[in-house]
């Protein structure tokens, strides 16, 4: 118990470093307008992909939904930001979005989630679809296809850095939890953790939804920082991408999470001035990554301090 607190606290410690190092640089101009919006766009990939590597790094669902959950809470802002523009308004359209989320999942994980494997990575993607396709004819609600324009953008850095660190430390202590690990030994073997008192299909659940309400919370803030959404911005690329970072930084590494994230948010900034060849780099990259690192860039390795306490404790 005391372990875990200290470690909580470096954590907490290194994640308010990295927030005081973007002020700084902020402060300085060495961060402009540009590169602010390239630091938020991958806190926001962060959340979402950190919420996503619980689904199928941790409890070993393939997911191809994650698009469709952040859908639902880039609208919930929408419609309901221009209804209450101010922070307390967006505050409440982001709960909302949160809790929607969380209950279609829970709708649909409850039948879903007994398949495995790519009979799951389909049903997960057609629940997605089925919410695009409702918001497209959602009618004055949604505005269908033309999206909705004009939220406010309450959305900077600061609150998307926020929202990192409570993601992180939520993941984090939930798998060190006794639910997290029932949750990974789901992922192990599921028929023996299911002979120990396990309940499979309630673990699986409780990890699909705590990922769809980060997708919500990640899909809420980028409404809040472009003021413009549409459907097709939460097409099956979008949960493709999310699911390349978590692949590429390794399946059960929150640490590979935030290394993909910012690697692949650096690249595509200088492939912008590769326009023309810039997919085929992007994907080059990534053939030769998954080659040479097939486990991903960490594999399942985690910046811990554990390690650190451990040793500090045996030296004494």
């Amino acid at each position: 118990m005391a372990r875990n607190i200290r470690v909580n606290a470096i954590w907490l410690l290194v994640l308010l470093a990295g927030f005081g190092l973007i002020q700084g640089l902020v402060a300085a101009g060495v961060l402009n307008f540009y590169y602010i919006q390239i630091v938020q766009q991958i806190g926001i990939n962060i959340i979402m992909a950190v919420g996503l590597n619980l689904i199928v790094g941790f409890s070993g669902q393939f997911s191809l939904g994650h698009a469709g959950f952040m859908a639902i809470g880039a609208y919930s802002v929408g419609v309901l930001g221009k209804m209450m523009p101010s922070y307390g308004g967006f505050a409440i359209s982001l709960l909302v979005g949160m809790l929607l989320a969380g209950g279609v999942a829970l709708l649909v994980g409850i039948p879903t989630l007994r398949l495995k494997g790519d009979y799951l990575a389909i049903a997960t993607l057609g629940v997605a679809e089925i919410i695009r396709i409702f918001i497209i004819n959602g009618g004055s609600l949604t505005n269908g296809a033309a999206g909705i324009m004009g939220i406010p953008l309450f959305t900077n850095w600061q609150l998307v850095y926020v929202f990192v660190v409570l993601t992180t430390i939520f993941t984090v202590n939930f798998l060190r939890s006794p639910m997290g690990r029932m949750v990974i030994s789901v992922r192990e073997d599921e028929i023996a953790a299911e002979s120990v008192g396990v309940n499979p299909a309630k673990m699986k659940v409780i990890a699909f939804v705590f990922g769809a309400m980060t997708a919500a919370i990640a899909g809420g803030l980028h409404a809040g920082y472009v003021g413009t959404i549409v459907p097709k911005d939460f097409a099956f690329m979008t949960s493709v991408n999310i699911l390349i970072i978590i692949v590429l930084g390794g399946l059960g590494s929150i640490t590979g999470t935030f290394v993909a994230a910012v690697v692949l948010g650096v690249l595509n900034v200088y492939l912008k001035s590769y326009a023309s060849v810039s997919m085929i780099i992007y994907s080059l990259a990534l053939i030769l990554l998954m080659i040479f690192r097939p486990g991903g860039l960490l594999g399942t390795k985690e910046l811990s301090f554990a390690r650190f306490f451990k040793k500090k404790e045996d030296a004494n």
